[in-house]
């Protein structure tokens, strides 16, 4: 059975809330660190919403082997969300965006709010995001690769993008977007998802991008497939190696690497 302890930190407005998750790490040796995500999660929902639903579709062979941080996003919910009745309020959203899609208010303020956080509960070493939390996590990411966010924190080195796309705004495009972004990246793409084809393009962007289908809609996946699980299991041992045991630190200004082509 799946044991997860959580601890609450104020962060913001909202709770922040850490998963640990107990039981076996796996072949992660016992002198190698975790790797540490950040966990944006959806439009309208919560960190810990993001934790319970995490806890409760991921294995604990996957689980064990993470170190994951779920913050709540800086604005309370200016609407109903879409999970009222089957999780409990508070909800939150990271940015507000217009009927089309292409007015994107407050996005600014989530870009600042993430680094803050990165800043506050770091290092870390990637984001994983899910709907506007893994729009949002791209968008860093692309965003660092260029010098124009995250240049106070560690680079961004893998991405674990649940639900998907990208924004839809030329101009936010064109800022945003590199022609590469230099993550290692797992993509979650449901069949059922209506971000489907967005979240396919996404894929444009990376090279090399570990894909995970589902039959199912824009959710939290459910891995409980052994082709699944394995897929995540190979992603994460791939971390694992490239993390030295100790190792705690990775240069700070990513644009000093030359990490992604503009």
């Amino acid at each position: 059975m799946l044991k997860v302890d959580s601890t609450y930190l104020k962060a913001g407005r909202g709770q922040t809330s850490y998963i640990d998750v107990m039981g076996s790490t796996g072949d992660l040796p016992e002198t190698r660190r975790k790797p540490r995500f950040l966990c944006l999660h959806g439009f309208r929902t919560s960190g810990e919403i993001m934790r319970e639903q995490l806890a409760a579709k991921w294995p604990d062979q996957i689980l064990s082997r993470l170190d994951l941080f779920f913050p709540d996003a800086p604005f309370p919910a200016a609407g109903k969300s879409e999970v009222d009745g089957i999780f409990p309020p508070p909800y939150y959203e990271w940015y507000q965006y217009d009927k089309d899609f292409m007015v994107y208010p407050n996005l600014d303020k989530a870009f600042a709010r993430v680094e803050e956080l990165m800043i506050e509960h770091g290092p870390f070493d990637g984001l994983m995001g899910f709907s506007q939390g893994a729009i949002l996590s791209v968008a860093l990411a692309g965003l660092q690769c260029k010098g124009l966010a995250l240049t106070t924190v560690p680079k961004v080195r893998w991405l674990v993008i649940m639900g998907g796309a990208m924004f839809k705004a030329p101009e936010v495009a064109e800022r945003v977007y590199p022609s590469k972004i230099d993550c290692a990246s797992l993509h979650f793409i449901g069949e059922k998802d209506f971000l489907r084809r967005n979240g396919e393009k996404l894929l444009e962007w990376f090279d090399d991008p570990v894909v995970v289908r589902h039959a199912k809609g824009h959710t939290v996946p459910r891995l409980d497939e052994d082709e699944s699980i394995e897929r995540v299991a190979e992603f994460l041992r791939k971390i694992e190696d490239e993390l030295a045991p100790g190792d705690a630190k990775i240069a700070i200004n990513a644009s000093e690497e030359g990490i992604c082509a503009s």
